[in-house]
């Protein structure tokens, strides 16, 4: 392929990237693939300069402002870093900066600083008031997230002096932070965070501040942006007054006389990397002397006077001594390698996940095998290869378990899934995941059974498994918080609320595999009672259109466990009622009619329509389609709308939906 080729190329491969990392916080590359991929270009380009373009990505800084925020341009352009992955580039740079040095009779030294992994902004702060907080963007335009930044406790409000001063930060998320907040959304049946830093900047882009409010946010600031009535001459004291004035500033930090010390400010760094509360993807290296920074000047993109250093992944060979498996809080079951001790990127790393069966069919992993691990900055360490010619014949092959190694309850894997799965809902390993979606608006709907309650309720033993929930007392809810008598009044009276609820909210509370709120209320309807779902055979369990083989075969096996048998026995016990209460209309004027609902109601919730709808004997659909009957268009209906035009569908509006329920 020709270099301009392959330039476009890259391009492409760079813009569909940055797009999904800056602007929509999904990344679906590692941070050193992407890397890779800019050096290939950046030295392409370097090469061929006569197809150096102005929107290229070496030329840019990733990211734009989405047009649901309110653009604010900044005052000092916030502009991204040149990486290096070696420390021949950086005596590269630092014979530069000697020569420029020289050039300019002038005297300097580096600060070296963690570059932490989350998402910059400016925060603004006028007679040491903060008036305006704003993402970097494309480093130009960033978007104002004042009412967000505020949320962040770390961020002062007010500041020590009444200054007028604009700071450059980075909001991230601590490592142990984001594996809690992750593990709630995993139980929450939410989407997972790719990483720390994407956790971060989605919290932070959010149009609801309520919601940043909820992220577990944090700070620090590196750099004064502007600053009126006070002259600095280096870094370092800026650095130390920006502490003085109540900020939260860059940890690490080492003042460094050459670039010798520079190199060991950074080797200590890669030696922390395990020990430090937050995520990095590398140092940076910058000028101290300010005077000396504004002679060396900027790109368009980078100054020319700081860089940064990105540590390489090192890769390592151990041996895989065992193979077990760990039964995770949604109950997919994931083998754990074991390995042989070997220190990694910093760290001693005796086990690592082998994420599912067919990760370790793909690399043809066995017990004994002597393999590669590979760990770069704080990406949690994998195994990347398998030695295959240091077998000896006593390597061991491996099975995944057909029992859940917590409970015994049946282990199994549907088809097109990856994960396998224990079917046990009393697993003590699935005790939170269940309760909380048992509690939940889609299952019993127990006002203040949250996911914080429920985990302290388990750490503290006051409950085991779903049933116990009925057992609770006053006293044992009034002691998980302080003057907690009225709180667990309430929860007690909603949780003995929820014993009257209809059997459509038990079937959806059970969580069974393919089974939510809609289908738990088909089942409900045709059979009744809880009595006769449980007596069903799976062959008159499979309804047309609603319930297909293999959703029959997992409610059908989900009622013959004998976890299910005692968790029932145990919640009729506590009088839960398992029949189909609500009253069914005799008028099925809409009987054979499904509708779509688009766009927002004025007289009704989506929730309240479909029970109409329902009531009548019609059905719901999420998507347009030929079968479609109506489309029930209110404000701002979207692609739904479209496609039901194109396919011809009946549209019907709120008041047309009247005249049809009267």
């Amino acid at each position: 392929m020709e270099a301009k080729e392959r330039i476009e190329e890259l391009r492409k491969i760079i813009n569909y990237h940055s797009k999904k990392y800056y602007d929509e916080d999904k990344p679906e590359i590692s941070d050193y693939e992407y890397d890779m991929l800019m050096n290939e270009l950046k030295e392409l380009e370097k090469n061929n300069p006569e197809y150096i373009t102005k929107d290229s990505p070496t030329q840019k800084v990733g990211g734009h402002v989405r047009e649901d925020f309110t653009k604010v341009t900044h005052e000092v352009p916030l502009q991204s870093l040149q990486d290096i992955f070696s420390f021949e580039e950086l005596y590269d740079f630092d014979k530069k900066i000697n020569e420029k040095a020289k050039e300019y009779g002038e005297e300097f030294n580096y600060c070296v600083e963690t570059k932490i992994d989350g998402l910059s902004c400016a925060i603004k702060y006028e007679k040491g008031i903060l008036v305006e907080a704003a993402t970097r963007g494309d480093g130009q335009v960033g978007e104002e997230i004042t009412a967000n930044a505020k949320t962040i406790k770390s961020i002062p409000h007010k500041l020590k002096e009444p200054i007028d001063i604009t700071v450059r930060g980075e909001v991230f998320i601590g490592k142990k932070e984001f594996e809690a907040l992750n593990e709630e959304r995993e139980i929450l049946g939410e989407p997972l965070f790719a990483n720390a830093r994407n956790a971060a900047a989605g919290s932070l882009r959010q149009l609801n501040a309520k919601i940043t409010a909820k992220r577990p946010l944090d700070i620090y600031i590196f750099n004064v942006q502007k600053i009126e009535g006070k002259e600095f001459n280096s870094h370092w004291e800026e650095l130390n007054y920006l502490e003085s004035l109540g900020f939260n500033v860059v940890p690490f930090r080492k003042l460094c006389h050459n670039i010798k010390e520079a190199i060991d400010a950074i080797n200590e760094i890669g030696d922390k990397r395990e020990e430090l509360t937050f995520g990095i993807d590398g140092a940076v290296i910058k000028v101290d002397n300010l005077k000396f920074r504004q002679e060396l000047g900027s790109t368009f993109k980078v100054p020319k006077w700081a860089i940064a250093y990105k540590y390489p992944p090192e890769k390592k060979e151990t041996i895989l001594k065992d193979i077990t498996c760990q039964v995770g809080r949604t109950g997919v079951i994931t083998p754990m390698a074991i390995l042989e001790p070997v220190k990694v990127a910093g760290s001693t790393i005796s086990k690592t996940t082998l994420h599912n069966e067919d990760f370790i069919k793909e690399k043809g992993l066995k017990i004994g095998d002597h393999v590669v691990i590979q760990k770069q900055g704080d990406v949690i360490p994998e195994v990347v290869d398998v030695l295959k010619e240091k077998r000896d014949g006593s390597e061991i092959d491996f099975e995944m378990p057909k029992i859940c190694p917590v409970c015994g309850a049946p282990a199994v894997r549907e088809p097109g899934e990856s994960a396998i799965r224990c079917t046990g809902i009393e697993c003590s390993a699935k005790a939170l995941r269940n309760i909380v979606h048992f509690a939940s608006k889609d299952g019993m709907d127990i006002d203040g059974l949250g996911y914080k309650i429920v985990e302290q309720l388990l750490e503290k033993k006051l409950i085991k498994d779903i049933a116990d929930i009925y057992s609770l007392t006053i006293d044992d809810i009034a002691s998980l918080k302080k003057n907690g008598k009225k709180f667990a009044e309430n929860l007690i009276n909603a949780i003995n609320e929820s014993k009257n609820r209809d059997l459509e909210n038990l079937i959806s509370a059970f969580g069974i595999r393919h089974v939510g709120k809609k289908l738990a209320k088909v089942l409900a309807k045709k059979y009744g009672t809880l009595e006769n779902i449980m007596d069903a055979t799976a062959e008159s369990l499979s309804m047309k259109d609603d319930i297909g083989e293999i959703i029959a075969d997992s409610i059908y096996n989900f009622f013959k466990e004998e976890q299910t048998l005692d968790l029932i026995k145990r919640l009729k016990e506590a009088g839960v009622n398992t029949n189909h209460l609500q009253e069914m209309s005799e008028d099925n004027r809409f009987e054979g009619k499904t509708f779509v609902l688009t766009g927002a109601l004025s007289k009704y919730s989506r929730d309240q329509a479909s029970e109409i709808i329902e009531k009548f004997g019609g059905k719901t659909s999420s998507s347009v389609s030929k079968k479609t009957s109506y489309v029930l268009a209110g404000e701002d209906a979207g692609s739904k709308l479209d496609k039901a035009q194109k396919l011809g569908v009946t549209i019907i509006s709120e008041q047309e939906f009247e005249e049809m329920i009267k």
